[in-house]
Parts: structure tokens; sequence; C-alpha cells
């Protein structure tokens, strides 16, 4: 939904003021999925926005729902073809509306360039960046269905397909629709975006004075593993990307939460934990531990017992840590399994 287009349709065709408000409530509020759902509104300006403001920009080509009902997915189609697809994650402990809390996990582009190896997006490569209009429209898809069921969206995490920073502008833009009051209003410390380690999008989004979370991919506690797994280290190497990190504390004095997939074989030694305990030195660091879902043939999941006792070594050595709950495996939904692909 294109704010920016609707507001030139209603000025040049001589709309009243008004009608703006009667348009964001119908869409942000109502979350009507048609023009036609917002009664208030003029016959007359209901035709021009059907004809000239699609209500969604993106296509639902394709959804999937996890068999324990705590995930589903939807495999967006945008106007030129290209797909991203969209995770609804429904958490148990209770959110604001009642029910247990429900998290959009968000794609910022049509693939990525970054090429992790644990990373099924990165594989099939990068097509373009998302639009802020794209990335709304992905949230208000779900916002739609999730009203039905008296429910609303909590959280959302820019955690899906792409690199958020690659795309800086369209996510800062998106992230200001998000918590704008009269648009969804969804609170800025409800919303992360997490990143892969591009150090002058950390930099930039620290001096944006906003409060969403950072989250940092982080998966080795060396760079000549980080090398082997994520190609960006070679250009922000840890030093320099914790560097950047501190700068984001300095500024803003929040909290930064650093995901560590667990590989078999790969990252999740003893020695592992015990070098990562050396980065995890920080007040405001806090490690997010993720079971790796496999995605490659050439790197495996570590084993529950290997997972717990990596968990319990930085316990132990009191660093701030939790082990993150996987939604949607079975669909491939999960960390790292967005493919953009039609299954």
């Amino acid at each position: 939904m294109n704010v920016q287009k609707i507001n030139q349709i209603l000025s040049e065709n001589n709309f009243p003021k008004y009608r703006l408000s009667q348009v964001l409530d119908g869409i942000f509020k109502q979350f009507a999925s048609s023009w036609g759902e917002i009664t208030n509104l003029p016959k007359e300006l209901i035709e021009i926005l059907e004809k000239e403001a699609p209500i969604s920009s993106l296509e639902a080509a394709q959804d999937f729902e996890a068999l324990p009902k705590d995930a589903a997915k939807i495999l967006f189609k945008a106007k030129d073809g290209n797909f991203a697809e969209t995770v609804l994650m429904k958490h148990a402990d209770k959110g604001e509306s009642g029910g247990g809390r429900k998290t959009v996990c968000i794609s910022s582009q049509a693939g990525c360039a970054m090429n992790c190896a644990f990373c099924a997006t990165g594989q099939g490569g990068f097509f373009r960046n998302l639009t802020a209009e794209e990335m709304l429209d992905q949230v208000l898809h779900y916002c739609r269905i999730l009203k039905k069921q008296g429910e609303r969206v909590n959280n959302i995490v820019f955690m899906g397909m792409g690199e958020p920073f690659n795309n800086y502008d369209n996510v800062i833009a998106a992230i200001k629709l998000f918590n704008g009051a009269e648009y969804l209003n969804i609170g800025m410390r409800h919303i992360s975006v997490s990143t892969c380690g591009i150090v002058p999008g950390i930099e930039k989004f620290a001096k944006e004075n906003i409060q969403a979370n950072l989250a940092i991919s982080l998966h080795a506690p060396t760079d000549e593993i980080r090398n082997r797994l994520m190609p960006v280290n070679v250009a922000f190497p840890i030093k320099k990307l914790l560097a950047a990190v501190d700068f984001y504390i300095e500024k803003t004095n929040r909290k930064v939460m650093f995901e560590y997939l667990l590989i078999d074989g790969i990252n999740d030694s003893d020695d592992c934990a015990q070098k990562l305990i050396a980065l995890m030195q920080k007040k405001l660091y806090h490690v997010n531990l993720i079971k790796y879902h496999s995605t490659s043939a050439a790197l495996r999941v570590s084993s529950q017992a290997r997972q717990t006792k990596f968990f319990d070594i930085l316990k132990k050595a009191g660093v701030s840590c939790t082990f993150r709950r996987s939604f949607g495996e079975d669909i491939q939904a999960a960390c790292g399994q967005l493919s953009g692909q039609r299954k």
C-alpha cells in the first residue's frame, strides 16, 4: 500500500484532506483487504484507488502452515515476477492482545547477495531490493488474517530474505510506517533488524535516533571460521564488526543480540565456546544460540547434546545467553531456510 501514491491521488482529484485519514484508518486500523471494504469513502474515490493504487503490491502465490500450527509462511509474488517469503511465528507467551505474541519475519530483498554458506536465500542469488511498500504489505497481509481471529501483530523482525542494510533507506522507511501512530503503531522496541555485519550500515543505524533492536549474525568466534561461513567477514572482520557494535551501544545504550547457528564440527566445539566467551564480555552483549536447519549437504546439524554443552559453557562463564526456539522447520520457514521458490 503506497501512502505517497494515495496522497498524490487525493491532491490531483481535489478530495478533502480528511479523506486521507479515512483511507489510513481503513488500511491500518480496520485492515481492509479491498478499497470497497472502506465504507465511508465515496464511490468515485474507491474507483480511482482500485485503478491507480492497488491495495497490495504483492500477490500471495503460495501459503504454508507448520504441523504444530505455531508458524505459517507466505510466498509472495511481486508485480515484476520476483518472489519473497514472509513468516508468521506464533509464540506461546501472552502478547498485548491477550493471546500468544505474533511475530512477522519479513524479507527486505528478493534473494540475497551475501552468499552465507548456511543460508538457502544466498544460495539462490540476488534479484533486487524490496520497496518500503512491499515490506509493509508483507505485514499487512498477516494483520488482516489475525484480525479475523481477534489477534494482532505484536512484533516485526527483519530476519527474512536479504540483507537489510544493503537496502538501508527502504528499511528505515518501512520501520517508520510500522511505528507511526497513523500507520501500524507498533512500538520501536518490538521491531528488530538483523544484519550479517555491514559495518557502515550499523554505524548509520546508530545515528538514526530510533529504538528498534539490532541483531548481528555472528555464527563464528574467529575470522578463520567466519570467513568460511560468511564472505562478508573478509570486508568486515570480527574486530571491525565489534567496534561498530560498540559505537552503536555508545550512541544508543541498547542491548545487541548476537545470533549464533550451531553447526556440527565447524563452530560448536568447546574451544569455539571459549573463544566466543572472550568476545562476549560487554554488558550489553546477548547471544542467541540457534539450531542450524539443514540447507547445504556440506553442513550438518549439531547434536542435541553438543548444543546443550555449548549453551552450558556460555552460561557458566556468565555470558548473557538464550537458546532461540525454532519455528516452521517443517515448512522451510526457519532460520536460513527461505529460498523464495515455489515448492
